[in-house]
Parts: structure tokens; sequence; C-alpha cells
């Protein structure tokens, strides 16, 4: 076995060679290649969005109207070829959210590298705080926070680096991973969720929830617990594919459809996630995309997945992580005002396109960067990024007797190279699964590696032969 994979990257060393500063937890920092500038065609002559339509859903408990779009403060915008987020760029994509409309912004002490409270209390802490919600989370998944001292210090520091005396929305991050066992260390044993409670009281967090992903064992529990707890609002994965395959796609999620009807049983209000599964129902393979501009050629693949997201009833609003000014925009027009879907198009959505989209069968990576950093220096998601990429686009080299084949080979052998560094390929994995308690989706990701580099071993074989 090679030395590299022998012995693995401390933390420090994992920090020092990619260039990244200190974060609150080591299940959230990225290593990625930041996003590609959009350059699709639909973005090239995009209309402007109209001011003052945007649609409002309105909270039961408060009464507060709150957009139906949310921006998620989690691919925040970094300065070309620079470890650091654009905090210019970051303040007109957040400006020009507020100025159409958009009044809730989500973030934690989790994302982008641990700077997404910062840069999104910079950005607001220059409107009225009347003027926007702000939701943020107990992101304490390391053992260090998950002490009672080291929870409550995440929960104050969240409103220092906010720069806010009380928190609009604070959830219960990522419930459901680990199991009870987890949850009870994280919230229970410490005492946290009873003082979250007692903070509610105090009206230093305005509406108390949790956002889901894992074991639903663990969400059916702290349903059950309503009566005590009190559910203000519910953070939940939903979108066209996940309505019904979330489970068929990965045996450990949990259909949609189960989980918005558990809510609006109980009358609690989704916050909704992941309504284009970080990308993937933006970027579909191309027959699909073909598929929906014969329905609508002016609405892009993301607007269906949107309004979507938006219709049901008990959503109050819909969260977008939107690293450019284009996606914002688009986004934008597709809830200023939101057009519901018919019953005929969620129908369409859900049992035409959804079906196709599962035939496909790629690795559902959501590139949250959850699973980051890989102590050997794997770039999980970047590589499961390409590789879906590439089976969307149809360039996977399977078919040997293919007179494309050989141009094929190259180009994924070639792209792969200019996506991720070979030292972060997956050649470099162990096996040591530390990665998998992290990720949402439940992805066996040692597994995935394994499989993507004998294929990769495999094609590169061909040029001895």
């Amino acid at each position: 076995m090679e030395e590299n994979k022998r012995k693995p990257l401390s933390r420090r060393d994992f920090l020092k060679l990619f260039g990244i500063g200190s974060v609150a937890t080591a299940a959230a920092v990225s290593g990625c290649k930041k996003p590609e500038t959009p350059a699709e065609t639909e973005y090239k002559q995009q209309v402007e969005p109209p001011v003052g339509k945007m649609t409002y859903r309105v909270n039961p408990k408060t009464k507060e109207k709150v957009s139906l779009l949310g921006y998620g403060m989690m691919r925040l915008p970094e300065i070309a070829g620079k470890e650091e987020y654009d905090q210019e760029m970051i303040n007109k994509q957040v400006d020009y959210a507020i100025e159409h409309g958009v009044n809730y912004f989500d973030t934690s002490p989790a994302y982008n590298r641990g700077l997404s409270e910062r840069c999104t209390g910079i950005a607001l802490h220059r409107h009225p705080r009347s003027s926007y919600f702000v939701a943020t989370k107990l992101s304490n998944f390391s053992p260090e926070t998950q002490t009672r001292a080291g929870s409550i210090e995440m929960y104050h520091n969240s409103m220092k680096e906010l720069q806010v005396d009380y928190i609009d929305y604070y959830l219960l991050h990522s419930i459901g991973g680990g199991g009870m066992e987890a949850f009870n260390t994280r919230y229970v044993d410490n005492g946290m969720l009873d003082y979250l409670v007692e903070e509610r009281k105090a009206g230093r967090i305005r509406n108390l929830g949790f956002s889901y992903h894992g074991d639903v064992k663990v969400f059916d529990y702290l349903l059950s617990m309503n009566d005590k707890y009190h559910w203000d609002f519910v953070q939940i994965e939903l979108n066209y594919l996940d309505w019904d395959f979330a489970n068929e796609i990965n045996n450990d999620n949990t259909d949609a459809r189960y989980l918005y009807g558990e809510l609006q049983k109980r009358g609690i209000p989704a916050v909704i996630m992941e309504p284009l599964l970080g990308g993937r129902l933006a970027k579909l393979p191309q027959f699909i995309t073909t598929e929906l501009k014969r329905r609508d050629p002016e609405k892009s693949a993301a607007s269906w997945a949107f309004r979507y997201a938006g219709t049901p009833e008990g959503v109050l609003t819909v969260l977008s992580g939107m690293t450019f000014m284009e996606h914002l925009k688009d986004n934008l027009l597709s809830y200023c005002p939101l057009k519901p879907l018919t019953a005929e198009e969620q129908e369409f959505l859900q049992d035409e396109i959804a079906r196709k989209i599962v035939g496909v069968e790629n690795i559902p990576c959501n590139d949250c960067k959850y699973c980051m950093p890989c102590p050997y220096g794997i770039d999980i998601p970047g590589i499961f990024v390409h590789y879906n990429k590439c089976k969307n686009e149809g360039t996977l080299p399977n078919d040997k007797e293919s007179e494309e084949y050989a141009r094929l080979r190259r180009r994924y052998l070639i792209s792969l190279d200019r996506a991720v560094p070979k030292e972060r390929q997956p050649d470099h994995c162990i096996g040591c699964g530390q990665c998998v308690e992290h990720c949402p989706q439940n992805i066996r990701i040692p597994r995935e590696l394994q499989k993507l580099d004998k294929m990769i071993e495999a094609l590169k074989a061909e040029d001895f032969r």
C-alpha cells in the first residue's frame, strides 16, 4: 500500500494543505473546488424579476409574513483564485434579494468553512432588523461541541456572528443522523433541548424547530413529543424526486410524502430544503430537460422544481443556496409571484419525470460537503459531482464497441484531472468510513469511491494495451 494511503492527514495538516481556517465542527469543512460560473444558455437572456411580487406565507404562530423563497447561506460566492469569500458580492446579492422581497435567511455554524454566519451577519446587519428573519442551527456534530458548555457556547456565538440579540428560527441540526443514540447525546443528555425551550420562553429564540435527515424513528419521536415541545416549524427535504422515491434512491432516506403528511396532521409549518437536490434537478439529463422545455420553453428546469416545492399547503418557505446572481434571479422569477402547479403538472413531475431520473441511477450526492474534510484529502463531493455530470450528459465511456469510446474515455480522464487533483481522487480512499456518518443522504461513500476507482483504473489501463 502506498505511504499516502497509510498515513492520514491530521486536522492541522488538512487545513494547512488546503488553506482553510478553523471551523466550529469537523463535519462541515469544505475542501471542494468552488462552483463553476453558470454558462447555461437559459441565463444568457435572463428576464429581470419584478419588484413587489414576492409570494408570502403566514407563520401561524407569529402571523408574520415569510417570503416563499428563503436564502440558503450555504454556498456563498468566493473570490476567484483565493480561499476567501466575496463579502462584497454576498452583500450585493443579499441586497438584491431583500429588494425583491426575500426576508428569510438560513445559515449554520457548520456552513462555508465555519464562516457562513459571519458573512451573513455582515450582509444583514446593514438592513433594519425588522426587515429580515434569520435562521441558524445548533450544529453540534463534533464531540467537543456536544457537551452542555460547548453547545451553549455555539448557540451564543451564533448571535455574536450574526450580530443579533435574538434568533427568529432556531433548529436542532440534522436530527436522525446516528439514530436516537446520537440525538440523545447531542440534545437530551446534555440538557440542551430543555435549555433551548427556556430560551424560546425568554424571547431569544422566536421559533424553535429541527431539520431532519436519516433515521425516521427520531423524526417520529420528536413529533410524538409535540405536545411537550410545541415545534414551531420543521425543516424537511422535499422535491418531486424525493416525494415517492427517496427511499428507492437511498434505502436510508424517507419519502417526502410521509414527512410532509406527518407535519400536516399536526399543523406544523414545513421549511423546505433541497428543492433541487443539490442542483441535480437543475442539471437534468438532456432528454429530460427537452421534455420539460417542450411543455414550457420559457422556464428553466430549476423553475419546475421550485414551483413543485412551493405549491403544497403548509410550506412556509423554500430554501435555496444561491451562489450566483443568475440563480437568485431565476428563483425569484419562480416565486414573484408563484404560479402553483396544477394537479396534472404535479403528477407529470412525480410519475413521469421522477421515474425517468431514478432510471439514470446517479450517485445521490447533493454536494453539501458535510462529509468533508476527508482525513486522506479526498475530494468526495467533487468526484461524485463529476461522475454525475458525465452520467447526465451521456458522456460516460461505457460501450467499448462504440466508435466514440476512445474519445469519451480520454475526455472522462482529462476532465476528472481538471475537476479533482490527482492526490484527491478515489484511489486514495482506504475505506475508513469517517465520512459515512456525516452524509445526510446516507451514501455508502467508501463503496462508491471504490467502484469509481475500479472504473477509472480500467480506463487508464487501456493506454497499456
